[in-house]
């Protein structure tokens, strides 16, 4: 009986909690009048950039919007890379909050001087990215190898356009020509290994390069059979006489780059070849004849890997084998004016000691293609004494003889008292890769390139006095900006 009555009490109560749930619970009670939903602000319009179509000078930074643009820069390969993505960009907006609050008065001229480094380039974007999130537009861009085809995409594009026009030529050429590229989850699997592993990845995505080719870059020249001229007893000739044809990069520059408006657009346009026949280190430059893709593709055809080009009638290899910066052409221009310069070095002339034959092979590139950056700086220091002492002579002379003497007329021309302001970056940041390093075009080396251009550039800016020209004595002065 216990029991029995145990089992009718329990099922009473579960009878009472199905009843409870089963009726409906009144409503809660409202405000009589529903609260207004919070207003949001309206979101702000950023004013798009735009440059007169003949530009006498730079844009100043006083027209850097209250928070950084917007940039397309390529997406992070690895959780790595993201992170470090956020710090460069949270970087990126305080040096442009720096240089908004200085607000500094550039000088009439802004030269960007861009060294040749193969796939280390993408160093070059990261640099421009941040220039163009600082409101900095120099109306002078200068480039070697790299740097040239870096040039080309910056000045034929629209402001609006640039950054996206240099991500989609880099993500083109970091892809090779056959099969698939890592996957970016692949890539995300091998984050954070060790050296050892990294390295043999990057060796790996380096001899890629070399059999495949690139996409839109180069192709083995083997994959397109004989020439036809050996058929009828010839000789190829110069334009074939290279491991890899480079067309398919005419294309390329071609889809990306609007020649019109990089000939009549207001922005200098210089880039440097070598004539294969005098040994003489050449400029192609938009204020003295209209450029077009051959330029641009002589000033990177570095033998014997890709072909000399022929422009009327000659034939150019890279500008690199003789000087692969072209700081000298900017800094020695005439007629000469006020300049902030800011030159982007991707090879080191600093190194360690060389432990064996392959670290042998990378220093020997490091000082070869560096291009003594800090003599031509040095020496132009020198040159602006000179040009102060020969003021000071002139001042001496009586000003009727100043006026009709040709010799003293001449003197006052090189004493002119221009002055000068680089701001050096030499892509410092990167992991070792190896002698390979120019050629080794993976996504994620190149995103990690980019990264390094991005964050130097926002610690340069950071010095907002660095824009300022030199004042008092000194006519010419020279920023380390990513001294250890």
């Amino acid at each position: 009986m216990p029991a029995a009555r145990t089992r009718k009490t329990v099922a009473r109560k579960s009878a009472a909690r199905t009843s409870a749930a089963a009726e409906p619970r009144a409503p809660a009670k409202r405000d009589p009048k529903p609260a207004a939903p919070a207003k949001k602000d309206p979101p702000s319009k950023q004013p798009a950039r735009k440059e007169p179509p003949k530009r006498k000078q730079a844009a100043t930074a006083a027209r850097v919007p209250t928070r950084a643009r917007s940039a397309q820069a390529p997406a992070p390969a690895t959780p790595r890379q993201a992170r470090r993505a956020d710090a460069t960009e949270r970087a990126t907006r305080e040096s442009v909050r720096r240089v908004r609050d200085a607000a500094p008065a550039l000088p009439q001229n802004i030269a960007l001087v861009l060294q040749g480094g193969g796939a280390l380039g993408a160093y070059q974007a990261g640099v421009y990215q941040g220039l163009f999130e600082a409101g900095i537009a120099p109306n002078w861009i200068a480039g070697i190898s790299i740097g040239a085809f870096n040039t080309a995409i910056i000045a034929g594009n629209p402001p609006e356009k640039r950054m996206a026009a240099l991500r989609e030529f880099w993500d083109t050429i970091s892809r090779p020509n056959v099969f698939p590229s890592t996957t970016l989850g692949q890539e995300a699997r091998f984050d954070g290994i060790d050296a050892d592993t990294r390295a043999w990845l990057d060796t790996w995505e380096a001899w890629r390069a070399i059999i495949e080719g690139q996409r839109g870059f180069y192709v083995p020249r083997a994959w397109l059979g004989p020439d036809p001229a050996l058929f009828a007893g010839g000789q190829p000739g110069p334009a074939a006489a290279s491991w890899y044809d480079t067309s398919p990069m005419i294309a390329t520059l071609n889809r990306l780059v609007d020649f019109d408006r990089l000939n009549d657009d207001g922005i200098r346009v210089s880039v440097g070849a070598v004539n294969v026949r005098t040994g003489n280190l050449e400029y192609f430059d938009n204020t003295q004849m209209r450029l077009d893709a051959r330029h641009i593709l002589a000033s990177g055809a570095l033998p014997p890997a890709f072909p000399a080009i022929e422009i009327d009638g000659e034939f150019y290899w890279d500008g690199g084998l003789v000087s692969n910066t072209p700081l000298s052409h900017v800094l020695t221009a005439s007629p000469r004016s006020d300049t902030l310069v800011f030159q982007v070095d991707l090879w080191n002339a600093r190194g360690e000691l060389p432990q064996n034959l392959l670290d042998v092979a990378e220093r020997q590139k490091e000082i070869q293609y560096s291009s003594r950056t800090r003599l031509i700086t040095d020496t132009q220091r020198v040159f602006q004494h000179y040009r102060r002492l020969l003021r000071e002579l002139l001042e001496e002379i009586p000003a009727e003889v100043r006026a009709s003497n040709p010799w003293a007329q001449h003197a006052a021309e090189l004493a002119c008292d221009r002055r000068y302001s680089v701001i050096h970056l030499i892509y410092r940041d990167r992991a070792k890769i190896g002698h390979f390093k120019d050629y080794q075009f993976g996504r994620v080396a190149m995103r990690e390139h980019w990264l390094s251009g991005q964050g130097d550039i926002a610690r340069a800016l950071a010095h907002p006095d660095w824009l300022q020209l030199p004042q008092g004595e000194s006519a010419f002065v020279a920023h380390d900006a990513t001294a250890p």
